[in-house]
């Protein structure tokens, strides 16, 4: 969980699930190194990466996609699904973040992880700085990731969420939060855009995720493009 360091640095933990022995390793060692990274454990497939993920109950989750037993969006979803069902007493953190982790970003199964729930992806080719500041970001639940390559996910591949826009019954001022959303803006960044505080925006972007019944942000700029509420190209 979500802590801080002696020197008051937050400090994010992370689960590792990837079938390559080597990749694993080496992202271990590497993630392990940087500031306000705490790496928990391991997990060679899905099985395994739910099981640890219960019981070390991380902050984060950097998941592999395609790994034997169960792969990777079968284990998002199942964590996630576990989660919701849970009686919130009995874990007041919520379940972790996931972040996906694959080698081509138009990959089949990121996009039915993302429609699985996970919160954003990274490539493993991505310097390891950009990867640890990924699993930061997510950990905070604050910014979508990449969203130039998330639009080009979704132009080229629809997820199954397209409906759920129309039966939202979003007001004109939640369209105008999630379009910014799409545009990989913070809540401080739509709030000075939109020159209200930031309180108001989370108002905004909790009433959005509930009404498009959206697993995270992520989830909610997903629908925002298979809806064509917002079309590849736009910058706010």
């Amino acid at each position: 969980m979500t802590g801080r360091s002696d020197v008051g640095e937050t400090v994010t933990t992370l689960l590792i699930a990837d079938d390559d022995e080597v990749t694993r390793s080496g992202l271990r060692t590497l993630l392990a190194a940087q500031p306000g990274i705490e790496v928990v454990g391991e997990a060679a497939d899905g099985v395994e990466a739910v099981e640890r993920a219960r019981r070390l109950r991380p902050d984060v989750v950097l998941m592999d996609v395609r790994m034997p037993r169960r792969n990777g969006i079968e284990a998002t979803r199942q964590l996630l699904a576990e989660s919701a069902e849970s009686d919130e007493s009995a874990d007041p953190t919520g379940p972790p973040k996931v972040v996906v982790i694959t080698t081509f970003e138009n990959d089949d199964y990121v996009t039915a992880a993302l429609s699985a729930g996970a919160a954003g992806f990274v490539l493993k080719r991505f310097p390891v700085r950009q990867i640890a500041e990924a699993v930061r970001v997510v950990a905070a639940g604050e910014a979508i990731l990449f969203p130039t390559a998330l639009r080009r996910m979704v132009a080229a591949r629809p997820l199954d969420s397209a409906a759920a826009l129309p039966r939202a019954a979003l007001t004109g001022r939640e369209e105008e939060v999630l379009r910014l959303m799409a545009t990989g803006l913070s809540n401080p960044e739509i709030a000075e855009s939109l020159t209200v505080s930031l309180e108001t925006v989370k108002t905004h972007v909790g009433n959005v995720l509930t009404k498009l019944g959206a697993q995270n942000r992520t989830h909610a700029v997903v629908i925002a493009y298979e809806s064509g509420l917002v079309v590849p190209g736009f910058t706010g």
